[in-house]
């Protein structure tokens, strides 16, 4: 039944969204407007990695929008150039470009690339991405994301990059002529149901783009900020990419996401980038009291010791219900469902006051926020554990 109370038609309808309205949101829950309460374990797709309004978040926004909301990208600011400065600490790159959102980030690392392939590598412009693979929803990462339901949307789309297979090398060599320029993907496909790239194919992938003298690209945008049990999933694999980009968890809540280059891979001139409110002060502000909480190591190991906590689980509950896989690191998880049953599975979660994703139609993803407890892990748990043994009936009387 849809709430009368709310204009639902004013809004341009891009997605089925269940009839009710969020109004409040602490930690790993949230309320809607009729006072019910639900267990988080999307939240955002990993956007709340301290979970909903966190209050060092919330103070951040405050202090910094008495002081200063943006002056323009034209001048420097001081919360934009203290963030910039951490990453660069806590990370193998040397400079950052800050931008609003993921896409951006992606579509500015690849701008950056194709600059480089025109300077350096005789307009060198192709970029190999992977089948699978989620960059964004600009057209130009549209492009470059190897998403099946992507594929007839907007045509014409922008040409150059010709798709691998994830943990293939040799399909990855195949595709590499006079016109590549560099490798991107994400460490785990997160849409395509959480498929990790192996730690040796990471590896593989480093040495076989220095050979090359290719740039390798890792989109950390769901990744990052300690998503995966450190700060940085790349980490995992002890190497270091070209170019890194982030979003989601990075602000916290807020929009904010970044692109991360080494001195050598940056060669943007003047005029080539930038964008309105791009390292803005006051998301920035929001930014650096997320990367402090976040890159603290008793933080990350919390993190990494409910990650474990909640594979384990699953992987019980997978069992007694005859399902598949558990798959992903940190607290990126997926569930192998084997039948595609996800949708009445988030459905019913969601009535129970549970919010799931499925990110395929037999899989479930979890995205908790990293500081979600182990009760909260148990309450969810049990509650999908009653999902599942509801359907499961149902299955068994059709």
């Amino acid at each position: 039944m849809i709430n009368a109370t709310y204009p639902f038609d004013a809004l341009m309808d891009i997605t089925a969204r269940p009839p009710v309205v969020f109004v409040r949101g602490k930690g790993s829950f949230l309320w809607d407007d009729d006072g019910k309460r639900y267990l988080d374990f999307v939240q955002g797709w990993a956007v709340n990695c301290l979970g909903h309004s966190p209050p060092v978040v919330a103070e951040a926004l405050a202090a910094q929008a008495k002081l200063l909301l943006t002056p323009s990208p034209a001048f420097y600011n001081a919360p934009s150039l203290k963030l910039a400065k951490a990453l660069v600490d806590h990370s193998c790159f040397d400079r950052v470009f800050f931008t609003n959102s993921g896409a951006e980030a992606n579509e500015g690392a690849i701008k950056l690339a194709r600059k480089y392939g025109a300077l350096h590598r005789s307009g060198a412009h192709e970029i190999i991405t992977f089948e699978g693979g989620f960059h964004g929803r600009t057209l130009a990462t549209m492009s470059a994301s190897g998403k099946k339901a992507f594929e007839p949307l907007f045509e014409p789309k922008v040409s150059g990059f010709p798709k691998a297979r994830l943990n293939d090398l040799a399909s990855v060599k195949g595709l590499i002529n006079d016109k590549t320029i560099a490798v991107m993907l994400e460490p785990i496909q997160g849409e395509a149901g959480v498929w990790p790239a192996t730690d040796h194919f990471l590896r593989e992938l480093r040495t076989l783009t220095r050979e090359h003298g290719l740039l390798l690209i890792l989109d950390e945008i769901q990744t990052g900020m300690g998503r995966t049990g450190k700060l940085f999933h790349y980490q995992h694999a002890g190497i270091e990419p070209d170019i890194m980009t982030l979003g989601k968890g990075i602000g916290g809540g807020v929009p904010l996401a970044a692109m991360l280059a080494t001195e050598a891979a940056c060669c943007f001139e003047h005029g080539d980038q930038g964008g309105t409110f791009n390292g803005n002060p006051l998301m920035c502000a929001a930014g650096l009291a997320v990367l402090q909480q976040v890159a603290d190591p008793d933080f990350l190991k919390s993190a990494v010791d409910s990650g474990l906590y909640l594979e384990s689980e699953l992987q019980r509950m997978s069992a007694r219900h005859g399902l598949g896989e558990v798959r992903g690191r940190g607290l990126l998880v997926a569930l192998d469902l084997r039948h595609p049953i996800a949708a009445p599975i988030v459905a019913q979660a969601f009535d129970d006051g549970i919010l799931l994703n499925a990110p395929q139609p037999d899989a479930l993803r979890f995205m908790p926020a990293l500081n979600v407890t182990r009760e909260q892990i148990a309450g969810m748990i049990d509650a999908l554990d009653a999902v599942l043994t509801r359907i499961g009936a149902a299955r068994r009387v059709a």
